[in-house]
């Protein structure tokens, strides 16, 4: 497990002032594109550079910043297809009852309430009104399995031991 958050995505620049456009994988887009935050660019080879942010915006559906020192199109065309990532102790949000970080929930292991293991979290969607988490078969040749965490569904969550409990609706798991 990796220490580092990914708060977006660059997917492109917009304009010739250095700004650029992300989309965002943050619930709390106030916090982290706060003017004076610091955030990291992190490349494919894991190496990250730490930008200061001088402004944020919202364009359609993407979130426009730009960085502290980098003023023009040349200085962050090199970031095009870089993540935005903050550390996990600068994660200092206060979660409600039944939120969770992405990072809490992958790999923990599902049970269903009679205790059989169903198989691994392997990845987290959000399709639209709640989070579909996607579980790894542990037997063989099985498909993986989408899980909707609705309260009707996920019945405990415990991100300390990594274990979800389910109780799957007719025809969830067939």
């Amino acid at each position: 497990m990796t220490d580092w958050l990914n708060v977006g995505k660059i997917v492109n620049t917009h304009g010739v002032r250095g700004e650029v456009r992300v989309i965002s994988r943050t619930d709390f887009p106030e916090e982290r594109y706060a003017i004076g935050n610091t955030l990291y660019v992190t490349s494919d080879t894991d190496v990250r550079t730490p930008v200061e942010i001088t402004s944020w915006r919202k364009h359609k559906q993407f979130d426009l910043l730009t960085f502290k020192g980098l003023d023009n199109l040349n200085e962050v065309e090199k970031f095009k297809g870089s993540l935005l990532q903050i550390h996990q102790n600068d994660a200092s949000d206060e979660l409600s009852e039944g939120e969770f970080y992405y990072h809490e929930i992958i790999g923990s292991t599902v049970y269903l309430q009679s205790g059989e293991v169903l198989g691994h979290v392997k990845e987290i969607l959000s399709p639209g009104a709640n989070d579909v988490w996607v579980v790894q078969s542990n037997t063989k040749g099985k498909k993986d399995m989408l899980i909707p965490y609705i309260d009707d569904v996920v019945k405990q969550v415990d991100v300390k031991s990594k274990k979800v409990v389910i109780h799957p609706m007719e025809g969830l798991l067939d």
